[in-house]
Parts: C-alpha cells; sequence; structure tokens
C-alpha cells in the first residue's frame, strides 16, 4: 500500500494533530498519573477503594474469591512465598491456563518485589527451557499435567488447583500453604515504579519472541490509561459489571484486564479455563455477563454458534470488545446483524505498550465499529513514510509510532533489538500500518511486521525456521503466515530439501509439531528450489507470500 493513499481527508489539519512535528495527540484530556517513585502496581491496585462484592468466579464451579479476601489472600502468597526463599529481583514462572488463582499468584509474586514472567501453559519442553534459562526462573507455578516438563530444569515447582474444590488434592499442598499464611511480610521490601515487575514474551516486529521488561510504572500507567479510564467513560456503575475471561492471562490483552486493572474497579470476572463456545453461551447466561472482550476467531465462533441455535439471546450482555488481531469488516457486519443490541468495539495495544494504545466508544449519537479507536490519553502517535521517514497527516497511511509513560523499559538482554524497536526520542516503532481520519480515529491498513497471528496468538516465522532447520534433510527454509478464516492465519513453510530427500509434508508437519505449543504447528508445507532472500541474506516473505496466492 502505498504510503501517501489520501482516504478524503480535507487538507486543513485538526487541532491534535501537529503539522510541525507530526505529531497525533490524543483527543483525550491527559490523566494524571501517580509520580511518587516509590510505589508499586499491588498498592496501586488496592489504593482504590469501592464495595465490589465477588471479584473472581469459576465457570465451571461457581467457586469465589471475594472482594474482601483479595488482598489478604495477595498477602499470604507473598508472605509464604517468602519464607520459601523467594526473594525481590527473582523471577518466578506462570505457567499456568486461566484459574481463579492466576491473579492471587501474579499480584502476590509482584507484592514481595519479585518479576513474574508468563508462559502458555501448552508451551513445549524445548520452549519453556528456553525461557527459564533467558529469564533466570528460581521458581515456577504450574498444573501437574506440566510436572515432567519442568523436572529437568532443576527449579522448584508449585501446583495450583483449577478452583477451590481442587485444594483437598495432597498435590496441592504447598499452594494450601501459600495461600493459608494469614498474615504480611515481617517487612516489606521497598519497590519503585521503575522496578521491573514482568518479563512477557513478544515477536516484536520482526525476529524470534523476545523478552518484553515491564515496569510497575507501566503497569501502573495501563491500569489508568486502559482500564480505569475505558471505564470512566459510561455511566453504568463498574460493580455491576460481569467480565467473562476467556483470554489467556499470560497475554498481555487478558493479563491486564483479569489480573490487574479490573480488580481496581470492582467489577466481577467470572474465569473460564479455555475457550469452548457452548460453554461460553451458558457461562454468560447464567452469571449475566455484562462485557465481553475477545479475539476474532472468537467472535467469528459466536457468532456462528448464535446463527446456528435459537438458545442464543445473551440477553445480559452490554459490550464485546475485540483486539490482539485484525478484524474483517464482513465479520463486524456479521456480529452487528446477529447481535444488534450489544456494542462493539476495537482496541489497539502491544506487549511493547503494555496494552495500551487505542480503544474504539460508541455514543448515542456516533458510532464506529470499524476503527480501532482513539489514541489512550497521554499517548502521542506518529504515522511515518516508511520509504522516505517522512511523517504524514490524517489520511495518509504509513507505519504506527508510539510514545507515553506505557512503554516497555526493553527487551530482555537484547539492547541491539531494543535499539531497533525504540528510538533515541522515546517513539516504539510498531511496525503496524496504519491511518487516522480526521476525527481522529484510527484504521489498521496493513503489516509490516512478520508475525503471524494464529487465534490472536503471535507466531515468530524466525521461531519455526530455527526448528525446521535443524532436520537433517532441510537446506533451507522460510515459515510465513496465510489468511484462514477461522484462525486468522496459519503457519505455511516453504522448504529446500537436500537431493533426494524423500521427506512429505506430513513427515515436515510432524517434525515441527514435536518441539513446538500447539498453536505453533505448521499447517501446510510447499516444498521449492529456494528461497527468495535480499542481497543481505534476508528473507524476501512478500515474493514467498505472492507464490503462495498463485498455488492456493
Amino acid at each position: 500500500m502505498s504510503a501517501n493513499v489520501n482516504y478524503g481527508m480535507p487538507l486543513s489539519h485538526p487541532h491534535w494533530f501537529s503539522s510541525k512535528s507530526g505529531i497525533y495527540h490524543s483527543k483525550h484530556a491527559p490523566v494524571d498519573l501517580p509520580s511518587d517513585p516509590f510505589l508499586d502496581v499491588v498498592s496501586f491496585i488496592f489504593s482504590h477503594r469501592h464495595d465490589g462484592v465477588s471479584a473472581l468466579v469459576d465457570s465451571s464451579s461457581g467457586c469465589s474469591i471475594s472482594y474482601s479476601k483479595l488482598l489478604p489472600l495477595v498477602k499470604s502468597v507473598a508472605c509464604g512465598l517468602h519464607k520459601m526463599g523467594v526473594s525481590q529481583g527473582d523471577v518466578v514462572l506462570i505457567l499456568l491456563p486461566n484459574s481463579i488463582y492466576y491473579p492471587i499468584v501474579f499480584l502476590g509474586v509482584l507484592y514481595l518485589g519479585a518479576i513474574v514472567t508468563p508462559l502458555n501453559p501448552l508451551s513445549s519442553v524445548h520452549e519453556i527451557r528456553r525461557h527459564v534459562a533467558e529469564c533466570g526462573v528460581s521458581l515456577a507455578f504450574t498444573v501437574p499435567e506440566n510436572f515432567k516438563k519442568l523436572e529437568p530444569l532443576g527449579i522448584s515447582v508449585i501446583a495450583v488447583p483449577e478452583n477451590e474444590k481442587g485444594l483437598r488434592h495432597g498435590c496441592f499442598s504447598c499452594f494450601c500453604y501459600l495461600i493459608s499464611c494469614d498474615f504480611d511480610l515481617p517487612q516489606r521490601p521497598v519497590i519503585k515504579q521503575d522496578d521491573t515487575a514482568g518479563i512477557l514474551y513478544s515477536s516484536g516486529t520482526t525476529g524470534v519472541s523476545k523478552g518484553v521488561v515491564l515496569s510497575h510504572k507501566n503497569l501502573i500507567a495501563m491500569v489508568e490509561l486502559f482500564v480505569r479510564f475505558e471505564a470512566s467513560q459510561y455511566e453504568c456503575s463498574c460493580l455491576r459489571n460481569v467480565y467473562l475471561a476467556v483470554l489467556p492471562m499470560f497475554h498481555v490483552y487478558g493479563l491486564s484486564l483479569f489480573a490487574v486493572g479490573l480488580l481496581s474497579l470492582g467489577s466481577t470476572v467470572v474465569v473460564m479455563r479455555k475457550f469452548d463456545t457452548d460453554e461460553v453461551v451458558r457461562v454468560i447466561d447464567e452469571y449475566k455477563v455484562t462485557h465481553f472482550p475477545v479475539v476474532p476467531p472468537m467472535l467469528t465462533a459466536l457468532i456462528t454458534r448464535a446463527n446456528g441455535f435459537n438458545d442464543c439471546k445473551l440477553q445480559s450482555l452490554i459490550q464485546v470488545s475485540c483486539g490482539a488481531a485484525p478484524l474483517s469488516s464482513g465479520i463486524v457486519d456479521d456480529f452487528l446483524r446477529t447481535f444488534p443490541d450489544v456494542d462493539f468495539i476495537q482496541g489497539y495495544g502491544m506487549t511493547e505498550s503494555t496494552a495500551v494504545g487505542t480503544r474504539g466508544f460508541n455514543t448515542e449519537k456516533f458510532r464506529n465499529y470499524s476503527s480501532i479507536g482513539l489514541l489512550a490519553p497521554n499517548m502521542e502517535a506518529k504515522v511515518v513514510d516508511w520509504n522516505t521517514g517522512a511523517f504524514l497527516p490524517p489520511g495518509s497511511s504509513g507505519e504506527l509510532w508510539l510514545r507515553g509513560p506505557s512503554i516497555m523499559t526493553g527487551y530482555l538482554n537484547n539492547e541491539e533489538a531494543t535499539m531497533y524497536t525504540i528510538d533515541r526520542d522515546d517513539w516504539l516503532h510498531t511496525g503496524d500500518v496504519v491511518y487516522f481520519d480526521n476525527d481522529g480515529y484510527l484504521y489498521i491498513a496493513d503489516r509490516l511486521k512478520d508475525i503471524i497471528k494464529y487465534k490472536g496468538f503471535q507466531i515468530a516465522p524466525a521461531d519455526l525456521e530455527a526448528v525446521l532447520i535443524s532436520h537433517p534433510e532441510i537446506v533451507d527454509v522460510a515459515v510465513i503466515g496465510a489468511t484462514d478464516e477461522e484462525t486468522g492465519e496459519i503457519p505455511v513453510a516453504f522448504v529446500v530439501t537436500k537431493v533426494g530427500s524423500m521427506l512429505s509434508p506430513k513427515h515436515v508437519m510432524d517434525y515441527a509439531a514435536e518441539q513446538v505449543a500447539s498453536y505453533k504447528k505448521i499447517r501446510k508445507v510447499f516444498f521449492i528450489n529456494k528461497i527468495p532472500r535480499s542481497a543481505t541474506g534476508k528473507i524476501l516473505r512478500k515474493q514467498l507470500r505472492n507464490c503462495l496466492t498463485s498455488k492456493l
């Protein structure tokens, strides 16, 4: 797409865009963020007083954790971990699916001044080993079925049950001890806003997945600029809101909402372990869910289910919000047709921006369903011509740059990648191609980055290429994403084999599947004579996409 495409915008520029600096400012009024340098995100969350009753509810059993017990449980976990030898600055791995105990563990670790690094519980042994080594993990929380993956790594492991009923089983005795300490830390460490709180993994704009270092300051900014600000735009009391947590909490989208931000508002979070369309319908109706954050494949599945059965009324739903991957206008139209009484918004954020970026907002007089929303308060943006570096006005398409208090500290032990992504003026180069309209709404137009979005999960092609190139019969390989209506994108491998090789596509797919998480599996394989590369050796993925189109 040309960088100077104009979308019918007038020549005069709105007040929130400076033609001199090329900076887009948020149309929202600035939000005051806490200035005390000695503040941690857990203390910040619980400094907000409210009359919330049920904090976290397990969707399958109905077991719940009340707001009155939430902070005591967090303090208990911190105290127990302290007694077990975990101290400030230690790194703790959370290798868990969604559960009502996920936020308790997450906040308990942070309250102690330790650092959390979440990971998909479906990750392979190879992926976990790399993660543990890079982050210097000393302790892990996981489910019993993952014990074998962690055994060879020589770290302490604590099993976490799905809900309160599971606490009776012996394998959860250590976790039982942690949540039963019943007292606070003897002396709480001094935690600064600038201290590291989490290391979340992201594919970034290119290359292999990298550890994104987020500070307490970043998380505090996320709570204020994303979660609390969005809630403040609506007249409905936050105490009446019931959120369905199907998005995984190991992903920044789910983590920011369900394990952090919403707990400062007093809203109820109903937690589902994994996505199942029939179960989602049951849970929404049973628990009177009002808000349902989703990724595109969930939205598609919900629409299909509603159109196939008459029982899918979902009368309690007030709003569905979608993020993590681009959404086609056709799916948006299908949703609005299927659920005409439900508000629908889209949003944009990255792991590197602590989920803060843009958020949709509809009123009775003005509705915009196709945009990813307005810039969040305190955030600035630029739209940059990726060929010339020129700053572009509304109506012109270019790479999105973001700047603000939620932008990451940097990539873990990777100064080169950090400098490539965040420039000397603190602009985060997102790799996404966007344009602003004349009302300040942002639209995703394309993507510069290589990452593949499968059901909202990020897959770095370089990770899969590293796995496949280790096969003795493969001499070169490239992986790209192919558009898929059900999942968003699927990984497709182009493979060059040794002369005389008898490898089949199934052999290649099985070889990769043995070494990666299930969502990272190669879904199609094409054998070619040569991988197209630039003079510097970079894979020319655009040529492969053209090749893929002709093959499909």
